[in-house]
Order: C-alpha cells, then structure tokens, then sequence
C-alpha cells in the first residue's frame, strides 16, 4: 500500500508541461508583442542620445525553450518542479538582448535601462560564473516592466505586470555565447587539464580583445579631438589627413556644407593620401591662393558645393599634376573633362600651378 501511495504523490511533469504550454501558446503572441515594444523604446533612447549599438533583439520565447524550462525539476526537490507556476515563475517569457561594440558602452546602456523601465533585478553573470567555477563569458541581465506612467497609456494598459529579461553584452561577449552551447564541459571539476588550460588562455584572451577595441575606439576619440583643435589653431603640420580632419578643415576654410557626407569625405581623403599628401600644411600650402567660389564661377556661373570648390582649387595648384595622380586619371572622359576645366581657367588668367606634396618642406 505504501508503494501504492508513494506513487499517487508522484508529481506528473508530463502533465504539467502540456498544461503549461497551452497556456502560453495563447498569450505568447502578446509577449511577443511587448518584447518588440522594450525593444522599441531602447532603440529611442539610444537613437535620441546618438548611442551607437551594434543590434537590438526581440523575442518571446520559443514554444519548445519554454517546455524544457517548464519540465526542469527543482534542484532542492527533484519530485517537485523548478517552476510550480510557469507563467509567473518563468521571467525571461519576453526577451530584449542589447549587443555593443565596445565594453564602456555597458555603462551608457545601464543607464539608459535605469531611466526608461523599472528595473526589479539586475545580475552580471561573469560573477556568478567565477563563483561556480563555470566557463563562459560573462553578460548583464536586467528584469524589468515598464512604469506606471507608460502602462497609464492605452496602448502600454496591457502589459501591466508583464516582466521581460534584458541581455546586455559585447560583441565579443555575445560571439562566446554563441558557440558555449556547442563546448562539453561546463565545469573544472570534469575537464581534462590540457582543455583547461587552453579554455582559460581563450577566455583571457576574449577579455584582452574587449579591453583593446575599447582603447582603440578611445585613442581614435583622442586624436580627432587633437585634429580639430589644431585646425582651429592653425598648426597643420601636425594633422594627419582623415575624414574627419578633413571636413574640420574645409569647414573652416570653405564654411560648413551639409549636403556633404561621410563617404566623400572618406573618398577625398584617400585621393589626397594617394596624390602624396600627408598633412594639412602641405593641402594649404597648394590652395591658399585659389579662390574655390571664384573657380566654380567661371566653370558653371554659380556657387558650387564645398567638396567641388576644394577640388577646383587643388587642380588649379597641381595643374596636370592633380589629373595625372587623381584615381580616376585613367579614365579618358574624366581627364578630358578636368582638362577643359583648366583651360577655362587660363581664359580668366587664373594662374596654374605645379604643385607635390613631397616638394614641400614637411
């Protein structure tokens, strides 16, 4: 009789499972939907504060994920289930995962995810992976639901009480996590020592790349802040050409245009580097007695933009020379046509120069 009781206690995870998910396959294109609404007011914030993200996920949690979660027993009870009441117990049902470029970004992100929800949890797994002496890299996970003035709208009413788990990590975070389901061994109580070793090397290693792409991206700040500041000063020996110098420059010079964009600016700069250019002092050098306003003037009758009259003014310094190193120099039309634009000048005796970049002094 005893067996027979015993037996009767038993809990029926089967049955409990299927009851689970046919709960939640009716609410889940709810979560669904507000998945994608955590997801949109992140991308708001960061695209408000010109907070570059490398991606924004959304999603609700796949029916066959939730049944595993739903089947797992508890690790106190192993006859009980982790999840007694799945559909409030289970809090990651609707998932935002935030990955970044760069680690100092976490910092702007957590912020961002303070301001705009209300935060009820929030977790660093590298943490908890050291403690449990797991492999892995590590991520930030925040358990949040919106605020009360958000759920007072309409549109936002039903989502009062539902919770959603928010993933932040880097690039090279998420890359380790998306191959760690295909990697046997989880713990250094089980894995040879030889694998040991080389999964510790990997992880250091992961973790000196995130530390270097952030020192680049800040060196990469450092030196557009020095560029600019010695454009305003006039000390253009020290800049090297870019893009970013370059349209500090020619704001200057030739005031700010905002047709312009960042690819002709980056082409531009690559054509002064190839035509032997290497710093500003020597751009200023060959245009300095041009007027690009004036060229435009007697090419077409009207002000040109700010690129065009910066070109017109390097072919009147370079003369031939700017056709004969200009990346398009091989093709017929193009130099016919810059041809004409000098012989246009010499018309309006704009004198033609000769000048090399490596004529110059620096």
């Amino acid at each position: 009789m005893k067996e027979s009781n015993d037996k009767s206690d038993e809990f029926d995870f089967n049955a409990h499972k299927i009851q689970a998910i046919d709960k939640y396959q009716k609410i889940r294109p709810l979560y669904k939907e507000f998945s994608e609404v955590i997801r949109n007011i992140l991308s708001d914030a960061f695209n408000s504060q010109q907070i570059k993200i490398h991606s924004i996920e959304a999603r609700a949690k796949a029916m066959d994920s939730f049944g595993k979660k739903v089947s797992a027993p508890s690790s106190e009870d192993p006859d009980r289930p982790c999840y007694p009441d799945p559909l409030n117990d289970i809090t990651d049902l609707a998932g935002i995962r935030v990955i970044t470029f760069f680690p100092r970004t976490l910092d702007v992100v957590d912020r961002t995810i303070q301001s705009q929800f209300e935060v009820l949890e929030k977790s660093d797994t590298t943490q908890i992976l050291i403690e449990e002496e797991k492999f892995g890299y590590g991520s930030i996970h925040y358990l949040v639901r919106l605020e009360e003035n958000r759920i007072a709208l309409p549109e936002y009413s039903r989502f009062k009480d539902f919770m959603a788990e928010i993933q932040v990590r880097t690039i090279l975070q998420h890359a380790w996590a998306e191959i760690e389901h295909d990697i046997q061994y989880k713990s250094v109580d089980i894995i040879p020592v030889s694998i040991h070793r080389r999964f510790m090397s990997l992880a250091g290693m992961l973790e000196i790349a995130d530390r270097e792409f952030q020192s680049i991206q800040d060196e990469d700040e450092r030196l557009r802040q020095q560029a600019r500041k010695s454009v305003r000063e006039d000390k253009l020996e020290q800049v090297e050409i870019t893009p970013d110098a370059l349209k500090a420059y020619l704001e200057k010079k030739l005031e700010p245009d905002r047709r312009m964009t960042n690819f002709s600016y980056e082409f531009l700069a690559r054509t002064l580097r190839r035509m032997g250019f290497t710093n500003f002092e020597q751009i200023d050098e060959c245009t300095k007695d041009y007027d690009g306003d004036r060229l435009g003037r007697i090419l077409w009758g009207a002000r040109q933009g700010q690129i065009t009259r910066f070109e017109l003014q390097l072919l009147a310094g370079m003369g031939e020379k700017y056709i004969e190193k200009h990346p398009w120099s091989k093709e017929e039309w193009w130099r016919n046509r810059w041809r004409e634009n000098l012989g246009s000048f010499r018309k309006f005796n704009i004198p033609i120069g000769s000048y090399e970049p490596h004529h110059n002094k620096s």
